[in-house]
């Protein structure tokens, strides 16, 4: 693991069974050091609570910061706010499991867990689908309606008159037949 990442290490050998609230910064290195393109640059804060007891430690994450993102259709850079709460659970058993996604289990001797990756994985989740620059938001349109279709008024009435002549004929079969 990089240096810049072990500063997300939390030592929970020897912590009482309390409360801990503990605080984690990151910039635009803690982004790269993931060597990935969703985020490149950025700044965050986050406010870890740690409620730690024999059987499991509970972490609840706020993380508020802004994320530089690339617009989807202008192709700019803009940047976008963020702010999400979340949670994990490291259970405490006999091996390393990651049970789901918000629990994992880990020995009971574990002197320390890393958070770097939950922190990136809840500010990444919290970038919307479609990466639009603000000015973009307030637009009243749907992209799906970029598309306009002009016709005249009379060839769509003449096309809804036409039956094919498949149809035609199994209607013919089905008036026969008495069913209608």
């Amino acid at each position: 693991m990089s240096k810049i990442l072990s500063k997300y290490d939390i030592h929970i050998q020897g912590l009482e069974d309390k409360r801990y609230t503990l605080d984690f910064e990151g910039e635009n290195a803690f982004f790269e050091a993931f060597e990935q393109d969703l985020i490149t640059k950025g700044y965050f804060k986050a406010v870890v609570k740690l409620n730690k007891n024999s059987s499991f430690i509970q972490l609840d994450f706020e993380i508020t910061g802004v994320v530089e993102l690339m617009c989807d259709r202008s192709l700019e850079l803009f940047d976008e706010p963020i702010q999400t709460f979340d949670k994990y659970i490291y259970k405490f058993g006999d091996r390393y499991e990651e049970i789901t996604d918000e629990l994992e289990m880990i020995p009971h001797g574990a002197a320390t867990i890393n958070i770097a990756q939950h922190i990136y994985d809840f500010i990444a989740i919290t970038i919307p689908m479609k990466r639009l620059h603000p000015r973009f938001r307030d637009e009243e349109f749907d992209e799906d309606g970029l598309l306009l279709y002009s016709t005249d008024k009379e060839t769509v009435e003449e096309k809804a008159q036409e039956i094919d002549p498949r149809w035609a004929a199994l209607g013919k079969l089905k008036i026969e037949n008495g069913s209608q």
